[in-house]
């Protein structure tokens, strides 16, 4: 009897360690923030609810069920004040847009919606592309304007078409490529590789025509339907996203990568800054860069890490590529010099990844469709010319090395992936199976096989570099115009969309695909995958929003 007693207590002192032991786990179970969205008399899903604290640069967004409910776990959201938004194309928030929240509690906020007043302010580029009439052809036309700002722009203008041939199109000719409207500059020279002469005034002509055809030039209201794109369903439902603001709105995160420690880095596209945010605590940091040619303008494309973690970049016109040490927090440059440094010269992409097999490191020159090799250890610099003698108008976006450190480059002028043998220097071409395809950018993983975005293909393509063959993704909506493709450690390939806020996680086995809505418009560029997560996590920067966006699918 005794030692049953002994027991029992015993097991009775276990039961109640247990329940101890599991309150936390209780209570981390526990929503900070749930409720309900509704329309009317409708629960709504797939509505992007979005919470933010008093005087916080931190902005959690999830996103409502097929129920209408939404809910934040209590690890995103400590105790305080929130402002609340929601993203729903054709809806506004009818309230409450507040909600406070408290210590191992749930606090309750069903919100209203009522239909928008203003739905021409909601659509994102690919909504206004597939509303205006006309061809592909003259849609396709704008896809460049979206790298400085929203189609919204031209299209609430009233200018004619005479005034876009003779004032606009010139003028936006003149910019560099990270100009913004807050954040403009002119270029100094032209690129060798591009239009000139009758041949531009006939690509303004055809541009100039088109957009007078659906702007407010000859209206008073745009003479067309706006199409939508449905709310998110099933599993892009079952994410979460976390905004992390930045302090400047002409921050432009163009790369973002996360380093071993948790760290993320990122290039700012107009400005001479390499930036590190601390996602634990949101503080950021900047480390300036020195401009080597002053008065050309300034911003960094292109982040990539070697072997030993140091950081890689071009920094554009200022004609230099660049190497950051985090360890020491210190840079190393390497200018062009001589003939190659000319004012059109554009140094992008840098490309290490390979450099520990042969000591170089690839780059690109967008001034002139060339690829530069640098030797690390002596300074000296290789240059070649792909499309040297060659017409038409060429522009060597990306170069992505092998394991060989052979380097693979994407021709988004035309619809080309090129190679380039590192010991003998021979030059290869293959097209890819769409036309005129604008491969863009990409990477290679781990079986030497060239994963990269199809911009005017609407496309993931994949090229076996063994086999030299091509395969191809179709990426819904159109107008998808994928950037950027990385693979992660479960073989899915991830993209982002300039054009529709939205990204996408591909199942090459299946062809299924995941769209991933943005609490916000969101201009994409480099893509990046952290496989230490489990599920995996996915970062981008909005490149005109000044934030930097983490994507945490919940399956």
């Amino acid at each position: 009897m005794l030692r049953r007693s002994v027991i029992a207590s015993l097991v009775c002192v276990a039961g109640i360690i247990c329940v101890l032991a599991a309150g936390p786990s209780v209570q981390q179970a526990r929503p900070a923030l749930s409720g309900t969205v509704t329309a009317g008399s409708e629960a709504l899903e797939g509505v992007l609810v979005s919470a933010r604290k008093s005087g916080s640069t931190v902005t959690v967004t999830v996103v409502s069920g097929k129920d209408g409910r939404y809910s934040f776990p209590a690890t995103k959201l400590e105790p305080g004040a929130y402002s609340l938004r929601i993203r729903a194309v054709g809806y506004d928030l009818d309230g409450p847009s507040q909600a406070s929240v408290a210590a191992d509690q749930t606090t309750t906020a069903d919100l209203m919606l009522r239909a928008t007043k203003d739905l021409a302010s909601q659509l994102t580029n690919a909504e206004w592309l597939a509303s205006m009439p006309g061809t592909d052809g003259q849609k396709g036309q704008l896809l460049n304007c979206v790298g400085c700002h929203t189609l919204a722009r031209p299209l609430n203008s009233k200018y004619t078409a005479d005034e876009f041939l003779t004032m606009i199109l010139p003028r936006m000719q003149g910019y560099v490529n990270q100009s913004m409207p807050s954040h403009p500059q002119l270029r100094h020279a032209e690129r060798l590789k591009e239009e000139r002469g009758d041949q531009r005034v006939q690509v303004y002509r055809g541009v100039a025509d088109y957009l007078a055809s659906v702007n407010l030039s000859s209206h008073p209201t745009w003479n067309f339907e706006f199409k939508t794109l449905p709310r998110p369903t099933g599993a892009a439902t079952r994410v979460i996203y976390t905004e992390y603001d930045l302090p400047r709105e002409t921050i432009e995160p163009h790369d973002v990568i996360v380093d071993v420690n948790g760290m993320v880095w990122f290039s700012s596209f107009g400005e001479q800054n390499l930036g590190r945010l601390d996602p634990r605590t949101g503080k950021l940091t900047e480390f300036a860069i020195p401009e080597h040619k002053p008065g050309f303008p300034t911003g960094l494309l292109g982040l990539r890490s070697d072997a030993e973690g140091n950081l890689w970049f071009g920094n554009m016109y200022q004609a230099t590529i660049a190497r950051f040490d985090p360890k020491t927090e210190t840079f190393k440059f390497w200018p062009l010099e001589g003939e190659g440094n000319i004012d059109a010269a554009q140094i992008n992409m840098v490309s290490p990844q390979s450099s520990g097999v042969d000591g170089k490191v690839w780059a690109q020159n967008n001034g002139f469709a060339g690829i530069h090799r640098l030797d690390v250890a002596s300074g000296k610099l290789e240059t070649f010319e792909p499309f040297k003698g060659m017409s038409g108008p060429h522009n060597i976006y990306d170069v992505i090395p092998d394991s060989k450190n052979n380097v693979y480059f994407t021709d988004f002028r035309q619809r080309h992936i090129g190679r380039l043998d590192a010991k003998t220097g021979q030059i290869d071409l293959y097209e890819t199976p769409t036309p005129s395809s604008a491969p863009r950018r990409g990477s290679m993983d781990a079986q030497d096989r060239l994963w990269f975005g199809e911009y005017r293909g609407d496309r993931i393509g994949m090229f076996d570099t063994k086999k030299e063959e091509f395969r191809e993704w179709p990426i819904p909506p159109k107008w998808s115009s994928p950037y950027d493709v990385v693979v992660d450690k479960n073989g899915e390939a991830w993209t982002g969309s300039m054009l529709s806020d939205q990204v996408t996680r591909l199942n090459p086995a299946t062809g299924e695909t995941i769209n991933y809505l943005l609490p916000r418009s969101t201009n994409i560029r480099r893509v990046f995958v952290d496989n230490s997560t489990t599920p995996v996590s996915f970062w981008a920067g909005n490149n005109h929003g000044a934030s930097i966006v983490k994507v945490e699918p919940l399956e």
